[in-house]
């Protein structure tokens, strides 16, 4: 049988959702909940665009220049975000993870990042898909199976759909503190900011407004949470409609990005909200940056649900 480029396809139900995973990236290329998209789609047979719902590890987001030193040693990633001369979103994106367990509402698939130039270090990594009546619960853990202690990060890419429109018609709830600044031609990080007086308030969505015209892409952290430590992103279309997702403290960072394009026809048609364990540029930085030593592990997980 042919494989889709997208890689083995998976289709999991539950109740009024759906869901499509893709098994390259361990990537989620649609929800659906009574048919309306809660994620911006993309078709098995498509390479997948913009990072769009991949399982991001061993980092999320930026190795500025690719360059980091660990344990003493100065490491050298590839740039895979070169117009910006970034590595980005990791090395497992575009692994093909095969499938360890299944059934009609769940999967998990496994994959293993190799020692390699930049990253000496061998991770196993599982990453859980499960439909239940609150919706998507999407989980990776990480086992060092190397002999040396490694550098680890992860999240997700998903792009949120609250309805109909764009991204500037909805209305976003962002309860974060602190956002973090970057350069403007790179997205290099520069350092945290009070979201109320940054950019004259643009980035305080925690009473919750119309996102507009505003373009982000940004980390947030200072996060609320709830009596059992979830923190959440809501975003609502003017019809009501809309999606949630939800998280709990192994990730105390999320990074929102009005997705913006040069095409105008995918411009700015979902919202990517990606909770992440550490900042962009932690493998520099140090910042939350979890350092698995041989044989330990560790997992974040986040749920996704209609609103």
């Amino acid at each position: 049988m042919s494989i889709p480029l997208s890689g083995t396809p998976i289709d999991l139900e539950h109740g009024d959702y759906r869901a499509s995973i893709a098994g390259v990236g361990a990537s989620l290329r649609s929800l659906t909940h009574a048919g309306r998209d809660l994620v911006v789609p993309f078709d098995a047979d498509e390479v997948r665009p913009s990072f769009r719902g991949a399982t991001l590890a061993p980092w999320p987001n930026r190795i500025v220049d690719g360059v980091y030193t660990f344990d003493g040693v100065r490491q050298q990633v590839a740039l895979t975000e070169p117009e910006r001369h970034n590595a980005l979103h990791g090395l497992a994106s575009w692994l093909q993870y095969d499938v360890r367990d299944r059934g009609d509402d769940f999967v998990e698939l496994a994959a293993t990042i190799q020692a390699q130039q930049g990253y000496p270090h061998r991770l196993d990594v599982t990453v859980l898909f499960r439909l239940g009546d609150d919706g998507l619960y999407w989980a990776v853990t990480a086992r060092n199976t190397g002999a040396d202690a490694a550098p680890f990060g992860t999240g997700p890419h998903p792009y949120l759909v609250a309805g109909q429109g764009h991204v500037d018609d909805w209305t976003l709830t962002l309860l974060a503190a602190e956002v973090l600044t970057v350069t403007p031609d790179r997205l290099a990080p520069l350092g945290l900011a009070d979201v109320a007086s940054e950019q004259g308030g643009a980035f305080d969505f925690r009473s919750p407004r119309r996102i507009g015209d505003v373009f982000i892409d940004h980390a947030f952290t200072r996060l609320s949470r709830d009596d059992d430590g979830v923190a959440s992103v809501e975003i609502v279309s003017v019809d009501g409609s809309g999606v949630a997702m939800r998280w709990d403290a192994a990730c105390p960072w999320v990074q929102i990005h009005t997705a913006d394009q040069p095409d105008a026809a995918v411009s700015r048609i979902g919202l990517a909200v990606e909770p992440m364990t550490c900042p962009p540029d932690a493998f520099n930085s140090g910042t939350d940056l979890i350092v698995l030593q041989p044989g330990e592990s560790t997992t974040a997980g986040w749920t996704i649900s209609a609103i």
